[in-house]
């Protein structure tokens, strides 16, 4: 069989038979990654499709948004889930274009005005707060930093900083009693327990006209410790993304110390095969 043979295995279409039609499409696979896709449908409309296993909140956090907050967010058409189980969700596209695209051509006074004003809507959420640390409904929290190595796993809900120290302690395992001890007590309160988007990278935020135009995916969003936006902010992505990270914590309320503390157990949680800033601090919490 020939490449001109061989069908898409979106659109079920062969080379040939595209090259002898003059239509078009303008349903367009622009991002892909594990098992979900995204798609545009024409200028106007996005459609996501991805398995129904969590977590897949991005609608009913949205919704909840929406009620709450005046967040420049998508707007939900219509979601559901098939026997197949996958599932579907079509919003209305954010114009503009991801802030990745467009940061290095940027002035500083643009960057400025957009970290702001993302800080500015982001403080619409400090006062969503939750009896626990979950998701809507009661549904576990799903993070792959506050949670090492666990992409995809459910933790929670939790009640207590003392459920949450057991659950991120999973990730220490061999190391001393004594230094679990002084890292447990760096750690900060969590509550209020605050509704958090977590991951505010530089592909999330929409813009235009050098304005906050959007904020994106929040699929993954629910209700974690009160520290952890300003925490996950300082993850960055590559240099573009640990620039952008960097203005927009100028705007944000500081957590620093709750930031040091995560950035100390997640060096920690790479035992036995720490980096040289492990090592060290390993061994300044046995003495």
């Amino acid at each position: 069989m020939t490449t001109q043979e061989v069908a898409c295995t979106a659109c079920s279409w062969t080379l040939e038979r595209q090259n002898a039609c003059r239509y078009d499409s303008h349903v367009k696979l622009f991002y892909g990654v594990s098992d979900r896709g995204v798609w545009s449908l024409g200028s106007n409309l996005i459609l996501k499709e991805r398995s129904n296993n969590p977590p897949n909140f991005e609608a009913e956090n949205i919704r909840y948004l929406k009620e709450k907050t005046s967040i420049p967010i998508p707007i939900i058409i219509e979601d559901w889930s098939e026997k197949t189980g996958r599932y579907f969700m079509i919003s209305r596209r954010i114009q503009g274009e991801p802030l990745s695209a467009v940061w290095a051509s940027m002035s500083t006074a643009e960057r400025e005005r957009v970290a702001r004003q993302t800080a500015e809507f982001l403080h619409q959420l400090r006062p969503l707060h939750a009896p626990q640390m979950q998701s809507l409904q009661g549904r576990p929290i799903y993070s792959a930093f506050l949670f090492p190595d666990t992409y995809g796993i459910p933790h929670g809900p939790f009640s207590s900083d003392d459920e949450l120290w057991e659950e991120m302690a999973k990730s220490l395992s061999g190391l001393p009693e004594k230094v679990l001890q002084r890292l447990r007590e760096r750690m900060p309160s969590a509550m209020p327990y605050t509704f958090t988007h977590g991951d505010l990278n530089h592909e999330n935020i929409i813009v235009a006209d050098g304005n906050l135009a959007g904020i994106i995916d929040w699929e993954a969003s629910g209700f974690f410790p009160v520290w952890w936006e300003f925490t996950c902010a300082g993850i960055g992505l590559g240099q573009a993304d640990q620039e952008w990270k960097t203005l927009l914590r100028k705007y944000m309320p500081d957590y620093t110390e709750a930031r040091q503390f995560w950035r100390d157990f997640f060096s920690l949680s790479k035992s036995p095969n720490l980096d040289e800033r492990g090592v060290m601090l390993l061994k300044q919490l046995e003495q």
